[in-house]
């Protein structure tokens, strides 16, 4: 008994001339130019504005002040040390803040 091998297609691409595939580019992401250094503007719109946030966290101040990460942790840490911020969550990767409110007995 004599078995027969079945001849395989010299290309995978259903009859069209073999390519060789090529790959995109990709996306390039633009590199975030974030200060890194404190500014009096920079500082004050800090105080001003993130006590009025609902959720503060390290994120949010690097992608809405453009600061850099370093200078969002002391400004968080800056504002819950002034009480204008309380901590919701403490942990090791992300704080998350809420802005502090006057609380009624």
């Amino acid at each position: 008994m004599v078995l027969a091998k079945a001849k395989a297609p010299a290309t995978s691409s259903g009859g069209k001339a073999a390519k060789k595939k090529k790959w995109s580019k990709g996306k390039v992401k633009d590199k975030a130019v974030h200060a890194v250094t404190l500014d009096k503007p920079t500082f004050d719109r800090i105080m001003k504005e993130v006590p009025t946030f609902k959720f503060i966290s390290q994120s949010i101040l690097i992608e809405r002040l453009k600061i850099n990460g370093s200078l969002a942790r002391i400004a968080i840490q800056h504002l819950e040390r002034d009480g204008q911020i309380k901590r919701i969550v403490h942990h090791s990767a992300q704080l998350i803040y809420t802005r502090a409110t006057a609380q009624s007995d």
